[in-house]
């Protein structure tokens, strides 16, 4: 692969990475499941690539996100918040914060409604990150940090591309039946992957597995759904000491399980982003990289329901977007003002487009006790999930 060269520095941060997860897989008897290698490569204290110290999102970074784009994306989530809060309470909790882009963005505009947020917390476990949404937000003083999930809240939670950060298992079909694919170490030191037999669960949430053809590759994602499950409890914590609802908007790159297990589909969705260069590789440089999966939002939808919590929309990003009225705000700008108008309505593009990220970012809304308003019906999907 011709990727960019790192810096001495963050071989060296790389290095110790691999040693630490070397010394683990040989604790574990020569052999970690996939998660635990995705767990440790993007979040072990201070090596991993969340909880490190190298710059993530935009130019310097390794990917860019929505928010990043353009404010339009951050002032249409704004007016969803704004109707929502009406039922809920004016509180937000934002998980994965970024550079804190969409934070401000949904500030901005809910201070031009003439909304008082009381409180606006984010939970963020990367210290770059958190540094950089402490100085885009330092004009907001009702934001605050979490260093976990808090045990109880009311209000309305954001999560923008949150859930493909969570680690997956992998598995395989093979003509014996399922195995996990794990990480074991090669002679030279260097990661491999290793299969072993796998337990029924691991692979529960794979529809129509009969048909499925020998060497079929994928994720599953229990990590992420036991999130989803810790959103329910959190929120009936929540509607138990205030009264309150809640609701959930969650925002990232997926496919319903019938489209994410398409036979042909056959070698799943993990992917890696390394100074804006996707690849296949979750090996290389482990801790300077992302590594990421799609999202099962048909297996997501049900944690949510196993955790006590109501599905109350599902479509894609563009149609969203459209219901949240993102195409008012673009014409606050005049089309004549070209320079000002251009670049915005670009980015708006990109948004919506299907062959961008209109149609691959879905959004999923779950939550107790609040419902959405009646215009976001008419493009809904949960009928797919």
């Amino acid at each position: 692969m011709q990727l960019p060269q790192a810096s001495a520095d963050a071989l060296a941060a790389s290095a110790t990475l691999h040693q630490l997860i070397s010394g683990e897989i040989q604790r574990q008897s020569g052999w970690i499941s996939f998660a635990r290698y995705m767990e440790l490569v993007l979040y072990a204290p201070g090596l991993g690539y969340y909880s490190g110290g190298a710059a993530k999102l935009g130019k310097e970074g390794d990917f860019t996100t929505a928010p990043e784009i353009t404010p339009l994306f951050g002032g249409a989530i704004a007016r969803v918040v704004a109707g929502l809060m009406q039922q809920t309470g004016f509180q937000i909790l934002e998980f994965g914060a970024g550079t804190g882009r969409l934070a401000f963005d949904v500030l901005t505009e809910l201070q031009a409604m003439g909304i008082a947020v009381e409180r606006y917390a984010i939970v963020e476990v990367s210290g770059e990150l958190r540094a950089r949404q402490e100085q885009t937000l330092r004009d907001f003083p009702e934001v605050t940090w979490l260093e976990q999930l808090p045990e109880a809240f009311s209000g309305v939670v954001l999560g923008n591309e949150v859930l493909d950060a969570m680690p997956v298992d992998l598995v395989v079909k093979t003509g014996d039946g399922w195995q996990e694919r794990g990480v074991a170490l090669a002679p030279d030191g260097s990661f491999r992957f290793c299969d072993q037999p796998c337990g029924a669960v691991l692979h529960r949430q794979i529809p129509e597995q009969e048909s499925l053809p020998p060497g079929y590759l994928t994720e599953t994602h229990a990590v992420a759904a036991a999130f989803m499950r810790s959103l329910g409890a959190m929120i009936a914590a929540g509607h138990a000491q205030s009264g309150r609802g809640c609701a959930a908007l969650l925002i990232d790159y997926g496919f319903p399980a019938h489209e994410y297990y398409h036979p042909q589909r056959s070698q799943g969705t993990l992917m890696c982003h390394y100074r804006h260069h996707a690849h296949p590789d979750p090996f290389y440089l482990p801790g300077l990289q992302d590594v990421t999966a799609h999202v099962d939002f048909s297996a997501m939808a049900q944690a949510a329901i196993d955790g006590g919590l109501d599905v109350l929309g599902y479509t894609s990003q563009a149609a969203f977007l459209i219901d949240a009225g993102i195409g008012d705000l673009l014409v606050r700008t005049p089309a004549e003002d070209a320079k000002r108008y251009l670049p915005q309505a670009n980015a708006m593009q990109k948004l919506m487009s299907p062959a961008e990220m209109g149609e691959l970012f879905k959004v999923l809304v779950t939550g107790k006790h609040v419902a959405l308003p009646e215009h976001f019906h008419r493009n809904d999907r949960s009928y797919r999930l």
